[in-house]
C-alpha cells in the first residue's frame, strides 16, 4: 500500500472478526513501528499482546474508569496491545538533566509516534486497531505486572475489522497552516 493511502485510509476499527491476528503478523507491525522517530533514537517504546481473555476482562472491568464504551471495545477484539514506555530516558542527558522544558513529556510524544506507526502498519497489514486514551494507567499496569521502570502510554484494540467505518470530516489545510 503506498504511504498516503496508507494514511488516508486508515480508521479507527472497534468492531472486530472473532479471528486471532497471527503472532508473525503482530511482530512484522512492531517491526515497522521500531522505525518511528524518537528522542535522540532512545527507542523506549514497548508492546505487550494481550490474547489472554481472562487478562482482557479484567483490564476491561477493573481499568476502564466507567467507560462502558471502552470496555466493550476490549472485551470483543481479538488482541488489546497494551503500549508501555521506558520511564526516565526520553528528553534527558546522560547526567539524568532534562534536556528542553517539555522535560520528561518527551516520551509521550515518542510513545505516541510509535503507536500511530504501529497502527499505521496495522492497517497495510489488514489488521484494523483503535487508540484507546481512557483508562487507569496503575490499573493495567498491574493486571499485566508490568516490569518495573515502565509506564502505560495507550491501549490498542486490534483484530481483523467487522466494519467499515466511514471518515471522519478533516478540517482544511487552510484550517490547519499558517504560513509566515
Amino acid at each position: 500500500m503506498e504511504t498516503l493511502q496508507c494514511i488516508e485510509t486508515r480508521r479507527s476499527v472497534r468492531k472486530f472478526k472473532t479471528e486471532q491476528v497471527p503472532q508473525e503478523v503482530l511482530t512484522d507491525i512492531v517491526t515497522a513501528a521500531s522505525f518511528a522517530p524518537s528522542w535522540k533514537n532512545t527507542q523506549v517504546t514497548r508492546y505487550v499482546v494481550v490474547e489472554d481473555t481472562t487478562i482482557k476482562a479484567k483490564i476491561a472491568n477493573e481499568a476502564t474508569l466507567g467507560f462502558e464504551h471502552n470496555k466493550g471495545i476490549i472485551e470483543t477484539a481479538p488482541a488489546l496491545v497494551v503500549v508501555t514506555m521506558v520511564h526516565g530516558r526520553s528528553g534527558f542527558e546522560r547526567d539524568g538533566s532534562f534536556t528542553t522544558s517539555k522535560e520528561d513529556r518527551w516520551e509521550v510524544f515518542d510513545a505516541g509516534l510509535a503507536t500511530q506507526t504501529f497502527c499505521l502498519a496495522a492497517h497495510d497489514k489488514g489488521v484494523g486497531s483503535v487508540i484507546l486514551g481512557i483508562f487507569d494507567e496503575d490499573q493495567v499496569a498491574a493486571c499485566i505486572g508490568l516490569d518495573a521502570g515502565q509506564k502505560v502510554a495507550a491501549l490498542v484494540a486490534i483484530g481483523y475489522a467487522d466494519e467499515n467505518p466511514v471518515a471522519p470530516k478533516r478540517k482544511s489545510a487552510e484550517d490547519l497552516v499558517k504560513f509566515m
